[in-house]
């Protein structure tokens, strides 16, 4: 009798393409020169961090200084249509050990603002939310908690394609990839990782802040902080000062808690915690 072999295991990350990120939209500041896609050089690194602890050396070199840059930025550009370019989409890229790259690529709706995608603050709790804050809708996202515990690791960490914990808890309270809802990942010991798709901030102390992650030396295996995703969002965010780490006991969210989420495929956006 065969047997079910598992897929191989694969790199990814997952960003956004938006002709509203071209030169005239955004501020110098924000402005790249890999524009229109949404924080490239941080998806990058991500993929290197992980291919460097995964000791994946041919994708070490395929990626790696101004030149590595410059082979996904064509990777992507060209398997863009013409008429891909003149509408946003969600790119998926994964890439093999090997150092093969592919690229699924689909139409996202569009955002109403740059707000969205280079907030210099994000607005605190109680306070009027610019309907740009909304995406678009007067709907924000309802946040769950998983109802069930997991494990930190490397694939908590990484952004691999193993993940059956963030498809589990999804399925658990039953979303889909278009509906407005995000479920958040809960650790053995309690504490928020991140959500099954997003980062998540919470306002605490008078201030936002995100479940701490360990990079640099500290991706460590064994030492991976509250243990999620060192998303590209969240480094932005960090690097500003938009928000600062600190851990999140999930007994520590309140039903109707404003929070917001960031993704490299929507950018930052408004939700409210539901407990019941």
């Amino acid at each position: 009798m065969a047997t079910k072999t598992e897929a191989p295991l694969l790199l990814f990350t997952t960003l956004r393409y938006d002709p509203l990120l071209l030169p005239g939209f955004v501020s110098p500041t924000d402005a790249s020169p890999f524009a229109p896609l949404y924080m490239l050089p941080y998806h990058r690194d991500r993929i290197l961090r992980a291919a460097t602890h995964f000791q994946w050396p041919a994708v070490v070199s395929l990626l790696s200084g101004d030149s590595g840059l410059e082979t996904l930025s064509s990777f992507i550009f060209s398997s863009l249509s013409d008429e891909q370019r003149s509408q946003p989409n969600r790119i998926r890229v994964t890439v093999s050990e090997e150092g093969e790259l592919d690229i699924t690529i689909s139409p996202v709706p569009q955002v109403p603002s740059t707000f969205n995608f280079f907030p210099d603050s994000l607005p605190e709790p109680g306070t009027n939310i610019p309907t740009l804050c909304w995406m678009g809708t007067s709907t924000p996202f309802e946040v769950l908690v998983d109802t069930q515990r997991s494990e930190k690791s490397a694939y908590t960490h990484f952004k691999t394609t193993k993940r059956q914990i963030y498809d589990e808890a999804r399925k658990r309270h039953g979303i889909a990839l278009t509906d407005r809802k995000e479920v958040l990942i809960v650790s053995e010991d309690g504490e928020v990782m991140e959500g099954s798709i997003a980062t998540p901030y919470f306002w605490r102390d008078g201030r936002w802040v995100t479940p701490p992650v360990r990079e640099g030396e500290g991706e460590t295996e064994g030492d991976w902080g509250s243990g999620g995703n060192a998303g590209t969002t969240r480094r932005w965010a960090l690097e500003r000062g938009v928000a600062v780490e600190q851990v999140v006991r999930a007994n520590s969210l309140v039903d109707g808690e404003e929070c917001w989420l960031s993704n490299g495929g929507r950018g930052f956006y408004f939700g409210k915690v539901k407990l019941s």
